[in-house]
């Protein structure tokens, strides 16, 4: 998960289709040849979608890791349970997974940057609201909205992309990817001392950053009047699905490039009689994905409270959740490359999921002794998400399955992972303690190996395997 990450520089589009083969990679003094995309407005209006991005990925993550190291707070103040707690840190699963199929639906209706400008809308209010809040079921609903307005802008940042940077694709998703981390990293390390700062309330320490979110609404209303940015997107806004982004596309030229059948349809249309319900390989990287999304928010969710129940402050324990989200940004640069150049995606997985073990264990033998090295390796462990991500860019042939197995595989994974936050927080209320999740966790990173070591097997889904 984290969510959420920096991104390498494809020659790939976000959405699954592939640029043309001479356009160069990403930089703006280079002049596009003839018949490639050309950036669709003037210099002023692009300089401005860029700020937007930036701004709008900055707020794509604080309303959930700014809410770990100050969940026993929150807690106490609205007198919650842990199964109660668990539930916050499964919302952001369910809402991803359900929200964020309607944002194409919209966009192709209204155009991705107006949906962005209510994704931000959304994000501000829910943020504003939730501290308001007297009541579980009330903090509950002004989170779900804060999280509807993430996930439609999570899906339509790639479509924002592909039409206003259509010759800058790899360095456009970078540089909203690596804001996106920045942004989550900054909410887990900060939020305590600026609640500290503020007169220790919660209240005050979460609402703060509906201010960010407010800020972003102002370069989005600007982007949206403008005529080109109204005008819908039907095949980038049909073709985006949740968290497509730049480590399946980097996949999707090493799949191009694959030895395949002489008549196959690479790079062109998927068959029309594709069934990917039947490919036992479409549903190892759903329940891949479903595992490592389900580690990544119990990871988010709880890691600073097991910090703090071990005897780490509040602010040490915001920290090192900063950390370990910020392990994402230099490794999402070297993951996908590695993971394209391999037949077999197994190694990898192993090696993750090693890491995760050991910051389980650590957590259950030293959690406060090694807290900054648990709070590494994990960081490490968490990087299966863009492995997952490349992976779905390699089990297809065309650019259209990959689209089809991408929508497939994370909605599919989305919904698997919301119970295991909600798990975690119920063991914790049963054991009083930390050791009966932790063996939770373990099962179920067990269960991530695998299922990535059948997902990164060297086959694609047209061949029904």
């Amino acid at each position: 998960m984290a969510d959420d990450d920096s991104r390498n520089s494809a020659t790939t589009t976000e959405l699954g289709t592939r640029t043309a083969p001479g356009r160069p990679s990403a930089t703006p003094a280079v002049p596009p040849p003839p018949g490639a995309a050309a950036p669709a407005g003037p210099r002023w209006l692009l300089g401005l979608v860029a700020v937007g991005m930036v701004i709008a990925a900055l707020n794509l993550r604080p309303a959930i890791s700014g809410l770990g190291p100050l969940l026993e707070e929150v807690r106490r103040g609205l007198h919650m349970n842990g199964t109660v707690a668990g539930l916050l840190t499964s919302v952001p699963s369910l809402c991803f997974a359900v929200f964020g199929g309607l944002a194409p639906r919209l966009a192709r209706r209204r155009g991705a940057a107006f949906v962005v400008l209510g994704g931000m809308v959304a994000i501000a209010l829910g943020l504003a609201l939730r501290p308001l809040a007297g009541g579980t079921a009330t903090f509950l609903a002004a989170t779900m909205l804060a999280l509807a307005g993430i996930a439609v802008s999570n899906v339509l940042m790639p479509v924002v992309v592909k039409h206003w940077f259509p010759d800058r694709v790899g360095s456009m998703t970078g540089l909203y990817s690596m804001a996106l981390a920045l942004g989550t990293a900054g909410a887990a390390a900060v939020t305590v001392p600026m609640t500290d700062v503020l007169g220790g309330s919660w209240r005050v320490g979460l609402g703060v950053w509906a201010v960010l979110a407010a800020v972003a609404v102002v370069p989005w209303a600007v982007i949206s009047r403008n005529r080109s940015a109204r005008a819908p997107e039907p095949q980038a806004a049909q073709e985006a699905v949740p968290e497509q982004t730049a480590e399946g596309e980097a996949a999707t030229e090493a799949r191009a490039t694959r030895r395949t059948p002489a008549g196959s349809t690479a790079g062109t249309g998927a068959a029309p009689g594709l069934r990917i319900t039947k490919s036992p390989t479409a549903w190892a990287l759903g329940v891949f994905f479903g595992l490592q999304a389900s580690a990544a928010y119990i990871t988010m969710g709880w890691l600073p409270q097991i910090f703090r129940d071990a005897g780490v402050s509040a602010s040490a324990a915001g920290v090192m959740l900063a950390v370990t989200m910020g392990m994402g940004v230099p490794l999402s640069f070297v993951l996908p490359k590695l993971a394209a150049r391999m037949r077999h995606q197994g190694p990898l997985v192993l090696a993750l999921g090693v890491c995760g073990l050991a910051g389980y264990a650590g957590l259950w033998f030293a959690p406060a002794a090694g807290a900054w090295i648990w709070a590494l390796v994990l960081g490490v462990s968490n990087c299966a998400f863009p492995l997952a991500l490349t992976m779905i860019g390699m089990r297809s042939r065309s650019n259209a399955g990959v689209v089809k197995l991408s929508a497939f595989a994370q909605s599919t994974g989305y919904l698997i992972s919301i119970p295991g936050p909600l798990l975690v927080g119920s063991l914790h209320d049963l054991s009083g303690g930390w050791h009966l999740p932790l063996l939770l966790m373990t099962a179920l990173m067990l269960a991530q190996m695998a299922t990535g070591l059948l997902a990164g097997r060297d086959r694609v889904i047209e061949e029904g395997r």
